[in-house]
């Protein structure tokens, strides 16, 4: 399924690191050379600026690493990956969930090379691996803040696609909400794109005119923390850390660490470890990570906070736990069951109660 983003076509190569010191046996080359597709514009905080942190820190590891940014998530992918194939790269990382069809059809042409995407991996080859993190233990963190710091019971969301990772966000989020508030209601709104600051932050802004006083998000700007806090309401953030755009408003935000899972790709092609198929991070290994909480937190929370975080990286602590009804009053997680990690989550069309809103169909 492709899902581009409104993004300029306009793309941009730039070149960083160095060779490693010692020679590679790396299917037919001889040293690790990583590229890296990205969909956004590189510089501008949010999941591209993650992206490329995670490439940074592999060249500071010594790894040769190039870009292009700001590609469309369809066909017009593959010349840039032939392309950096033909200048000798032979890791090949493409960061948007729209890449995926055709980078594996890439990949299957050559089976001596090696190819990142993001989860989840719809047609998995010998030297394909995708990529995720389990952002929704983070949302479900985020949700405990929101539902205690809110005042008139109405919480914003602004959500970019309606694919089952970003489901499953707006999902957490609210059963974090309704933890500490069950009175609290999530008021959703799809912009249909992952980067457009200017419908992202109109988003937030109407949010706040329907009665919401936080407004948190899954997009790829601040323009929804940009479009809350400057009319009024907190704002949580996804991606990066937002704080920077709104230091009065923002409450904190889930922020991406590709880092760990990016070392471990490499360090298993060195190895002649490398398994394909998916891996996810979370936030026991800090691929998941929540930006700094604002001061106006409540100690309580703080430590609510902290103790969960432990226990959900230990496996101790279950939120998706039944019974769990939709929105529509229908018993989607029965008791005595629960959502058995990504696997389930990857199929998950429905939103949980205390969710206004639905899902848009025919994406």
């Amino acid at each position: 399924m492709t899902l581009p983003r409104l993004l300029p076509t306009t793309a941009r190569i730039l070149l960083a690191g160095a060779a490693l010191g010692a020679s590679l046996a790396v299917a037919d080359a001889d040293e690790i050379k990583a590229a890296f597709i990205y969909s956004g514009p590189v510089g501008t905080p949010g999941w591209t600026n993650q992206q490329d942190l995670g490439r940074r820190c592999l060249a500071a590891d010594g790894v040769k690493t190039a870009f292009v940014d700001k590609v469309p998530e369809n066909a017009d992918v593959l010349p840039v990956e032939r392309d950096f194939l033909g200048q000798g790269y032979n890791v090949i990382f493409a960061d948007g969930f729209g890449y995926q069809p055709f980078t594996q059809q890439l990949a299957k042409q050559n089976p001596d090379k090696f190819f990142v995407g993001v989860a989840p991996n719809i047609a998995p080859a010998p030297n394909i691996v995708d990529l995720y993190g389990k952002l929704w233990d983070g949302r479900y963190l985020t949700g405990l803040i929101a539902g205690t710091m809110t005042k008139s019971n109405t919480i914003g969301f602004v959500a970019a696609e309606p694919i089952p990772t970003v489901i499953a966000g707006i999902n957490a989020f609210t059963l974090g909400v309704r933890a500490v508030n069950p009175k609290a209601k999530i008021k959703l709104l799809w912009t249909l794109s992952w980067f457009d600051p200017p419908a992202e932050k109109q988003a937030a802004v109407s949010l706040v005119q329907a009665g919401a006083d936080v407004v948190a998000q899954h997009q790829d700007s601040p323009g929804p923390v940009q479009g809350a806090s400057s009319n009024g309401a907190w704002a949580i953030g996804s991606e990066s850390d937002l704080t920077s755009f709104a230091p009065d408003k923002y409450l904190t935000g889930t922020v991406w660490n590709w880092c760990p899972l990016y070392r471990g790709v490499i360090a298993s092609i060195r190895d002649h470890t490398f398994k394909p198929g998916m891996k996810y991070g979370g936030l026991d290994d800090g691929t998941v990570a929540l930006a700094p909480l604002n001061k106006a937190v409540p100690a309580s929370v703080r430590e609510l906070i902290d103790k969960r975080r432990a226990e959900i990286a230990a496996g101790k602590f279950d939120y998706w736990k039944g019974p769990l009804k939709d929105n529509q009053g229908k018993v989607v997680v029965a008791e005595g069951h629960t959502i058995s990690g990504p696997a389930d989550i990857g199929h998950m069309n429905w939103l949980v109660d205390g969710v206004v809103g639905s899902i848009p169909r025919g994406k």
